[in-house]
């Protein structure tokens, strides 16, 4: 078995380098600091970053996200397998990073891996494509999305680049009051600009009016993809449309930086013909995400989701039991 260490995957990435940022050393070594450990598996040209979840008694879960990175072989996922079985995992989830339509499963299910229904990451995501010049992007905008970048403008809206994570967590704050939604803690937010800006693979863009900032994103790039995980805004002067010209200037920095498509990450999983029936009418839930980040032209696009090899059965019916009745996040 090839278990490679950190800077031997980094070596490995290198001849890959549009594998998903998820599949980054430095994602491992983020998320070790939430209680994962990455564990580095190459067999010839393929390989996977697996994330081991401590359990009680020495157990644990692993975590395969946005992999393995190459082709699906059996050799490589046996190599899996066995080091799932050294780390006592009584369950291994993998997420190809695929799309459903494109997606072939048959050397998963060989391996006797079967759908699941868990959640992990987004299952639906907008993609936009950063080919063409800017007045091309525009184009496929809807038009009121147009308007409101160009009113953002003249409203005298400023974007800057900024290490100001104090700034960031202040308006994360703000959104996850004002929609009821869940956020990390300052720590997390903090610990991942750090690492990935060391790295060069992250922004921070800040829109600012009369230099008080009132909106903010990360935006995250590798190979040819950019991705925009974590966004915040405040109650203030929001008719201003800071958050239609932060996305405008983090797609041209993605393209400046190489990058041939932008991930808005996450909209509500349901067909497009029922989000395009329905999200004038709906503010729950991710509705009002999906209304905004639909007005910039991208491709609504469904990813292959989780599959799942349950190496101990009576554990993980344990397992599931317990989940049922406390939070917890793979994520």
């Amino acid at each position: 078995m090839s278990v490679l260490s950190s800077s031997e995957w980094d070596i490995f990435l290198d001849n890959h380098p549009n594998a998903h940022i998820l599949q980054s050393g430095i994602w491992g070594e983020f998320k070790a600091n939430y209680g994962w450990k990455p564990v580095f598996i190459q067999s010839g040209t393929s390989g996977a970053q697996i994330l081991f979840r401590r359990l009680p008694f020495g157990f644990s879960i692993g975590y395969i996200p946005k992999g393995p990175i190459g082709l699906f072989r059996k050799e490589l996922l046996d190599e899996i397998i066995s080091q799932c079985q050294i780390q006592k995992a009584i369950v291994l989830y993998v997420e190809p990073d695929s799309w459903e339509e494109e997606f072939d499963s048959q050397c998963l299910i060989n391996s006797k891996f079967e759908a699941s229904n868990l959640s992990i990451q987004p299952r639906r995501t907008i993609l936009i494509s950063l080919e063409g010049n800017e007045n091309d992007w525009l184009e496929k905008m809807k038009q009121k999305t147009r308007y409101n970048i160009r009113l953002a403008q003249k409203k005298e809206i400023c974007i800057e680049p900024s290490s100001d994570i104090k700034a960031f967590n202040h308006l994360m704050n703000v959104t996850g009051e004002r929609n009821q939604f869940g956020i990390h803690d300052a720590k997390y937010y903090r610990s991942a600009y750090q690492l990935f800006s060391n790295n060069q693979s992250c922004e921070l863009l800040i829109a600012k009016y009369n230099e008080r900032p009132i909106a903010a994103l990360m935006i995250f790039f590798r190979g040819k993809r950019a991705w925009y995980f974590y966004g915040a805004s405040s109650e203030e002067e929001r008719s201003r449309m800071p958050t239609y010209l932060l996305q405008w200037e983090a797609m041209k920095l993605a393209a400046k930086r190489g990058c041939s498509e932008y991930d808005l990450w996450g909209v509500p999983d349901l067909d497009e013909t029922y989000l395009e029936k329905n999200f004038m009418s709906r503010d729950d839930g991710l509705w009002g995400v999906y209304r905004f980040k639909r007005g910039f032209g991208g491709k609504l696009v469904k990813s292959a989701g989780v599959f799942q090899k349950i190496i101990n059965p009576p554990l993980f019916q344990l397992y599931k039991l317990a989940f049922k009745f406390r939070k917890s996040s793979l994520a």
